[in-house]
């Protein structure tokens, strides 16, 4: 009798080390035995063949995305059939005079449902035939509807039906530190997608020089092939357009890329819809960046400005009564001419340099009325000045 519980004890002892070493039939009598293992391990697959065999872990079910995976696939896919890739083709001529056909590449993105779609200036350039190639890989010969090579920016039409375009946000009110995406074609890889943050909101210059205002600095990765292409918020919405690098001569990213603000190509787009053509605003002249050393030197009233060289017969200074210089001078071995009245504000806003006017013109249109504040001798005025359109000036030279 006393026998018997010692018999019970090693029975289930017997039994207990037996399930729990048999995975098969633990798993048949007790599956919550293994369950936590098989979740986090997966399936074993066993690989047989004549050189070799083993085992494998595969995973018991496709892993779900987390929420930061989750919005960038929203990014990608909202916005990918919106984005094109441009070709442009233009004739260069070898040694011999011979006709060589040069091509380059870069990005866009659709506007409009029939085809108007926004890249850079310099996308387009020259090109004697552009050709615009969809997400789903279809091909479009392009033809240019305006172009503003201050502003980098250029319109181009396609024909072709039910086109996605891109959602336009509002770039006023960007933060640093805010994610964006840039979504283009870099050394020709097509719908390509790169992530990264606002570095800084800054005033840049433009490939031909020309300045461009709170340009949107980046570490997302920009490459050649990418300029044109959208820049988007966190929402696949367009903030900017991306169109170059500071590269130091590598001509590749070096986590530092700018892209134009979406207001500034809102801008173009009123003026292409109301006139046709971009209308810039100019007032007509000529001028002389002024700082403290010169203006020390010829004795004016204040030391910043814009000195005015040059007036041009018949444009919007001349027509208000803005005057040009009258004195020969040499500024090393450039001449110049001095005398002229020097603009020290404009609607208020004090102007220390050609940037300074860049910023204040591009709030304003043709034909809109400003105010200019300047020094004509010692005498300080204030003239309403209506400005001009620079396209009415064209080939008469670099004016502001």
């Amino acid at each position: 009798m006393k026998l018997r519980p010692v018999l019970l004890v090693l029975l289930l002892l017997s039994g207990f080390y037996y399930i729990t070493t048999h995975s098969s039939s633990a798993g048949k009598l007790f599956p919550w035995l293994h369950s936590s293992q098989a979740a986090s391990d997966g399936t074993s697959v066993d690989v047989k063949g004549p050189a070799a065999s083993f085992q494998l872990t595969q995973a018991s079910a496709a892993p779900a995305f987390d929420a930061e995976e989750q919005q960038n696939i929203g990014v990608y896919k909202k916005a990918l059939p919106s984005v094109v890739n441009i070709t442009s083709t233009e004739v260069a001529f070898d040694f011999f005079y011979g006709p060589v056909p040069q091509q380059g590449q870069g990005s866009g993105f659709v506007l409009t449902k029939d085809g108007l779609i926004m890249t850079n200036n310099h996308v387009i350039g020259n090109a004697q035939r552009l050709e615009v190639m969809l997400s789903d890989k279809h091909k479009y010969k392009a033809r240019v509807l305006a172009t503003d090579k201050n502003h980098d920016l250029a319109l181009i039409k396609i024909d072709a039906p039910n086109l996605v375009p891109v959602t336009l946000s509002d770039s006023r009110n960007l933060m640093v530190g805010q994610r964006v995406y840039a979504i283009g074609n870099p050394f020709g890889l097509n719908g390509t997608m790169t992530r990264g943050i606002i570095s800084a909101i800054r005033s840049i210059r433009s490939p031909n020089g020309a300045p461009i205002e709170d340009a949107i600095q980046t570490d997302a990765a920009v490459n050649p092939g990418n300029s044109g292409g959208p820049l988007l918020n966190s929402r696949g919405e367009v903030i900017g357009i991306t169109t170059m690098i500071a590269s130091n001569g590598a001509d590749q990213s070096s986590g530092i890329g700018f892209a134009i603000p979406i207001n500034t190509a809102r801008a173009i787009l009123d003026d292409y819809a109301k006139y046709g053509y971009i209308r810039r605003p100019t007032l007509d002249i000529v001028t002389l960046p002024i700082g403290p050393d010169i203006a020390e030197q010829i004795g004016l009233p204040a030391d910043y400005g814009i000195l005015i060289e040059r007036v041009l017969p018949g444009g919007a200074a001349d027509k208000a009564g803005l005057r040009g210089g009258t004195q020969r001078a040499y500024q090393g071995n450039t001449p110049v001419m001095l005398g002229g009245d020097l603009i020290i504000a404009m609607d208020g806003e004090d102007i220390t340099s050609p940037q300074d006017l860049s910023a204040v013109m591009n709030s304003h249109r043709a034909g809109d009325v400003v105010t200019v504040t300047v020094f004509r001798g010692r005498k300080r005025m204030d003239i309403k000045v209506t400005l001009g359109d620079a396209r009415d000036q064209q080939g008469r030279g670099q004016t502001t």
